[in-house]
């Protein structure tokens, strides 16, 4: 199913495992890390989870080949089930490490960002890719980013795609952590380790807490993610933006 789940005294490691597409998300590991996460929030033995990638990257992304196949429809029922998953992400009352390496593209931003904290190597680059394909930013991105960032920071990153730097994703405080790349998965662990032998329960109230500071909600803000994106992904610039994709060529956007 391509996301795999392991258990190990107390911390839950989920595991986006397609490293030939950089962990791009296709619709099945979409319904596989959404069964996974509600395991966990039902195992009570589990008091911590960390969200990685296998191989050089965290998550590169949608699975660009699917995204100019869908129409209205199906493409609010594809949308819906990616939200589904990024919502249970980020109300599972446990705290939750995002440990990113490489690319951490499109949806994967927020795939990491969903969780509570972000660990990072400092291999790791984060762009909001989703204007490369002429679509709007989905999974709830522009919540996560403006709830971290302020509103004026998280519209250049997302107007402009630029890669961000594990360091300047640290300055700007959207990571908690950078260490070298070899030592991710013991740092990630070690704080996940902190976490479960903590009062858990306490911090999933404090969890709740942090988010009823949010305004709008995330589940609002996803609605209005699958209006707009339905509508994209029937103009113009996004056919060319995934066919720019496939064939490794700059797009050239008409604005229609």
């Amino acid at each position: 199913m391509n996301v795999r789940l392991e258990k190990n005294q107390g911390i839950a490691t989920l595991t986006l495992d397609r490293p030939d597409r950089l962990n791009a998300m296709a619709d099945v590991m979409w319904d596989a890390l959404y069964e996974h996460i509600n395991t966990i929030a039902a195992d009570d033995s589990i008091r911590a989870v960390v969200l990685k990638g296998e191989g050089r990257a965290f998550c590169s992304g949608g699975d660009v080949s699917n995204m100019a196949k869908s129409d209205i429809v199906s493409g609010r029922a594809r949308s819906q089930k990616r939200h589904r998953t990024i919502i249970a992400l980020y109300n599972l009352e446990k705290p939750v490490i995002a440990a990113t390496r490489g690319a951490v593209y499109g949806i994967g931003n927020a795939l990491a960002l969903a969780c509570d904290l972000i660990v990072a190597s400092d291999t790791t680059k984060f762009s909001m890719a989703f204007k490369k394909v002429g679509v709007v930013p989905d999974g709830g991105a522009i919540f996560f980013l403006v709830q971290r960032l302020g509103m004026s920071q998280a519209k250049e990153l997302v107007y402009t795609a630029r890669a961000c730097g594990a360091e300047e994703a640290k300055s700007l405080g959207l990571v908690s952590r950078v260490v070298p790349d070899a030592e991710l998965e013991t740092a990630a662990q070690a704080l996940a380790t902190e976490f479960a032998e903590s009062a858990t329960y306490a911090l999933a109230l404090t969890k709740k807490m942090f988010q009823s500071m949010a305004v709008p909600t995330l589940e609002q803000l996803c609605e209005m993610e699958t209006l707009a994106s339905g509508i994209v992904r029937l103009t113009h610039d996004h056919h060319e933006g995934v066919a720019a994709f496939k064939e490794k060529r700059p797009p050239k956007f008409l604005g229609k």
